[in-house]
């Protein structure tokens, strides 16, 4: 019955995932860490590109609260405050933090080229929030610390177990059969949906794909794909090929 309850479908996609983590533990836990990140990050000083990601950070926000509402799901709008911050590093990255929070490194802005190239990239921070896709790697890391069979104990006594799921919700993956394939599918999920928070916030889906040739051009493909969290950059763009006829359905341009 635990199982039965815990589950749930992600938006759009349908896909089932099983959450045994409140969402209040995950933004408890997530709101003491970006917390910390923000008071020792070098914030960019580029007035225009921190200006460029907040602007596109508020249209994909509010294209998903505008779809929320017209599906019956305003109640989740509670659990986002959305963030966005542009941080002074070489580093070809951008991650999410449960809640809407937001960081993008200004080494991914020569790859990005333009807004719609970073509407890529946010549209996929987006989607990891909305999915609750770190809900989802902590249910994973706990259910796989201690098994099935005590998952009722360590939800009822929230113990150190879940602590201990908490601190490590960011860069698990020591476990070839079940956490790294799930991240994968993760990250997929991310690009299909955000490939459609782009088109909703009236971006060229289609874009998608030159952005993840130019990452795969800059050397960005990760190691083989079996041992990674992350899809080779093939998969990935063959992928996305896939998820643009759906996309476009919600495409209007600006």
């Amino acid at each position: 019955m635990l199982f039965l309850a815990a589950c749930s479908s992600v938006m759009l996609t349908g896909r089932k995932r099983l959450l045994l983590v409140s969402d209040s533990e995950v933004l408890s836990s997530s709101a003491v860490a970006y917390s910390d990140f923000i008071k020792t990050a070098p914030i960019s000083k580029d007035t225009k590109n921190t200006a460029l990601v907040k602007k596109v950070g508020a249209n994909l926000a509010a294209a998903v609260t505008k779809y929320l509402k017209e599906n019956g799901m305003e109640a989740e709008l509670q659990n986002y405050a959305w963030e966005y911050n542009l941080v002074q590093s070489d580093e070809v990255n951008a991650f999410c933090m449960p809640g809407g929070k937001i960081v993008v490194y200004e080494g991914i802005l020569p790859i990005t080229k333009d807004e719609t190239g970073l509407a890529v990239v946010l549209g996929h921070e987006v989607a990891h929030a909305i999915a609750k896709h770190s809900n989802e790697r902590m249910s994973q890391e706990v259910f796989t610390q201690l098994g099935a069979s005590a998952v009722d104990v360590i939800l009822a006594g929230k113990s150190d177990a879940t602590r201990n799921a908490a601190s490590t919700l960011y860069g698990l993956g020591t476990n070839l059969g079940i956490l790294l394939p799930y991240s994968r599918t993760h990250e997929l999920e991310a690009d299909h949906l955000g490939l459609i928070f782009m088109a909703m916030a009236g971006y060229d889906p289609q874009q998608a794909v030159g952005f993840w040739q130019r990452m795969s051009a800059n050397g960005s493909a990760a190691p083989l794909e079996f041992l990674s969290t992350h899809p080779s950059d093939q998969t990935r763009i063959a992928k996305i090929q896939e998820f643009l006829p759906e996309a476009l359905k919600y495409y209007q341009k600006k």
